[in-house]
């Protein structure tokens, strides 16, 4: 049943027909479907020139169809997330046969230009992994930050901690001791080598590091009471499906914690040490945990101290798995 808020005008869903009722513009929105990508993103996929797919995009975000949104130098584009005019582009695309040899070439495509992405990134891993802890301390000071990170989990004990993205497995140095299992998953081969030294040095034996996907966690569903994502974002091409995977794995009233930038404009951050996104306005990391099926509780800004070189703020996160709420709600009424 159509919800009436998603109901258009004549005007509005004929023109978001128009615009997607072309050939180029569909395998666009099918893309735009599964990545928030840039116009050199979609020329690279689809072999078009720039200008010809700087037109389409217009058009498309005329039609309400996509949003733009612009970081430093470099512009982003996305499926329009809320209202009648996304409800006609899911509806489009849930009808698309994921089989058809045109779009399951741009999705092979879109595969190379991700690998590309990755491969930059974890370039910069290995060249920088024994600086990865200096180069957070340029920002916010990382004591602040953890100091923040504890009280964001203090309210209530955990025993399991999954830290996605760990980097030199500083998470589980931070919580190691009150835990019972941590695991680390990271990537990059030299990030997870350092960690784990790291975590023999400190004799933390209960916690390991391993390889895997943010994107497909090698974990079963229900497995940890908090998840971290601490600096983790930024450096991916899809934030929204990092955390709808984090959430998978969170057990009843789980959490999830994401801690990362907020807005900023040093460019050469992008440039130099391969960050995809320049910080995070609140709302956007909110939606995506809304969109996950959590329920956020927390949002906190820490900005730099007055009178120190950081230019940067770092923002907390905080969402709940809502299910053993739903379910004692649900016993209540019974009774």
């Amino acid at each position: 049943m159509l919800d009436k808020s998603d109901r258009l005008a004549f005007e509005a869903l004929n023109s978001a027909l128009k615009a997607a009722g072309e050939e180029t513009r569909l395998r666009v929105l099918a893309l735009l479907g599964e990545s928030e990508l840039t116009v050199s993103d979609l020329t690279d996929i689809l072999r078009q020139s720039q200008p010809r797919m700087s037109r389409h995009l217009k058009l498309l975000a005329e039609a309400g169809l996509v949003e733009r949104f612009r970081e430093g130098t470099w512009a982003f584009f996305r499926l329009v997330e809320q209202g009648g005019v996304a409800a006609v582009a899911r509806a489009i695309l849930e009808r698309l046969d994921p089989a058809d040899p045109v779009i399951a070439r741009d999705r092979e495509r879109l595969a190379d230009v991700r690998a590309a992405r990755a491969d930059a990134a974890q370039a910069y891993f290995r060249a920088h992994a024994a600086e990865w802890d200096r180069i957070r301390k340029l920002h916010v000071p990382e004591t602040a930050v953890e100091e923040a990170i504890r009280a964001a989990l203090a309210d209530t004990p955990f025993r399991s901690l999954l830290d996605l993205g760990t980097g030199t497995g500083r998470m589980l140095e931070l919580f190691g001791p009150n835990i019972e299992r941590g695991l680390g998953l990271d990537l990059s081969l030299d990030m997870l080598a350092i960690a784990r030294d790291r975590l023999e040095q400190t004799g933390i034996k209960h916690c390991s590091v391993r390889q895997g996907d943010l994107y497909d966690l090698p974990l079963g569903n229900d497995t940890f009471d908090v998840v971290i994502l601490h600096q983790v974002l930024h450096f991916l091409d899809d934030g929204a499906r990092a955390i709808k995977e984090a959430a998978r794995v969170l057990r009843p009233g789980g959490r999830l914690l994401v801690v990362d930038f907020a807005p900023h404009e040093q460019e050469f951050l992008r440039e130099q040490f391969a960050h995809r996104r320049l910080g995070f306005a609140p709302e956007t990391v909110t939606h995506w945990m809304t969109a996950s099926g959590l329920e956020p509780v927390m949002h906190r800004s820490l900005a730099p101290e007055p009178g120190s070189e950081g230019k940067i703020a770092v923002s907390l996160w905080l969402a709940r798995d809502a299910r053993a709420l739903i379910a004692s709600a649900r016993r209540r009424e019974v009774a």
